[in-house]
């Protein structure tokens, strides 16, 4: 099978690419417009793989696409293109309605005008798999707040209610694949996953960039008392379950994907704090404190800041659909995952300074209102 992967430059596109090169025999044209976020350093161990191709191209344009899918002529495609952080959303939405919106619009229509071209075969077989984001539910109630609400979970049939331009714009997005399913007939799926963690994560999500701010020493920035919860899933069990929704799912179907593991954002920090006074030493690194005296745990660089505008107070998936129906579930426990997180980040310091280099050195984003 011949695979259409856009976006496989970025954090979870490229862990996709990884696992499916690794377990089969699948081959992928990786399609990425290389914006800040993408980065093909995140796939040296593959780009000499001959079944692996890369082009670089915009899914906000028709032309290209269209000359893509005549060229390769793609079995399936796993549209992971999407601009993804809810604080950039914030200071510049525009971006997130282009690429989100109309990207797909138009990524949708070129897989149309390619499917009704095949004959019925190959027709029955495609697939167009598009992955989106457990925020375009809106938020669950606290347990601070209802003694209840830790047992409500976000289910297939949960309905959309977005809080940031993100959010809004991958909730229309996943409109528009079902539309296009419904219309047309083009054969799709769908999956909402929980919040990804681990290796080659662009440093402006939560656990990149507390694990980076926290080894040059400099504050690490919780949002409000640092009490919202997520549900984190580690991005290796994410690409797995991708895979699998690509080939047993069925069409029209979606699949929630999470990993279990509610955990307080500040239960997070403070538990990449321990990992780093265990596995890097902040008084080897002769890291210092505001103060002036050594830095004797990672912990004192806690820093609580103002919240973030329309910030969720907690979101956790009922993947029982996929476990039940499509036998997937996460390996890794959120300690295993973390540790294993953090030990790359530690290995790989050259892949970190290089994507600093770039635009964004850890500054904070989406404050405006």
């Amino acid at each position: 099978m011949k695979l259409l992967l856009t976006g496989g430059a970025g954090f979870i596109g490229s862990a996709v690419i990884r696992h499916i090169l690794a377990h089969s025999q699948d081959s992928i044209v990786n399609l990425d417009k290389l914006t800040y976020a993408g980065n093909l350093e995140s796939l040296t161990e593959v780009s000499d793989n001959p079944r692996y191709s890369f082009v670089q191209a915009d899914i906000c344009d028709p032309a290209a696409l269209q000359q893509i899918f005549a060229k390769h002529q793609p079995d399936a495609v796993m549209h992971l293109a999407a601009e993804s952080h809810v604080d950039r959303s914030i200071d510049g939405p525009a971006e997130f309605i282009t690429t989100n919106i109309v990207g797909t619009y138009q990524l949708l229509e070129a897989a149309r005008f390619y499917w009704q071209q095949l004959d019925s075969q190959r027709q029955q077989a495609f697939r167009f798999h598009h992955i989106s984001t457990d925020e375009v539910y809106g938020d669950l109630p606290h347990p601070n707040d209802s003694q209840a609400a830790a047992s409500q979970l976000f289910t297939e049939t949960t309905a959309y209610a977005p809080s940031s331009p993100y959010s809004a714009s991958k909730a229309s997005s996943d409109h528009l694949v079902r539309a296009w399913q419904r219309t047309y007939g083009l054969p799709v799926l769908l999956s909402n996953c929980s919040n990804n963690y681990g290796p080659y994560q662009f440093p402006e999500k939560l656990i990149p960039l507390v694990i980076l701010n926290a080894l040059k020493g400099k504050p690490i920035p919780i949002y409000g008392s640092g009490d919202q919860i997520r549900d984190w899933l580690y991005v290796a069990d994410h690409a797995h379950a991708l895979y699998t929704v690509l080939r047993t799912g069925k069409v029209g179907e979606t699949y929630n994907i999470g990993g279990h593991n509610e955990k307080q954002n500040i239960e997070v920090v403070r538990s990449i704090c321990t990992l780093l006074d265990e596995l890097a030493p902040a008084a080897q690194r002769k890291l210092t404190a505001a103060d002036g005296s050594t830095l004797t745990s990672y912990s004192s660089l806690i820093s609580h800041v103002s919240d973030r505008p329309g910030h969720d107070r907690r979101y956790a998936i009922d993947a029982s659909k996929i476990q039940h129906e499509l036998g997937w579930v996460p390996a890794h426990t959120f300690a295993s995952g973390l540790r294993k997180t953090v030990q790359w980040y530690l290995d790989n310091p050259t892949w970190c300074q290089r994507v600093q280099d770039g635009s964004y050195q850890g500054e904070r984003l989406g404050v405006q209102q």
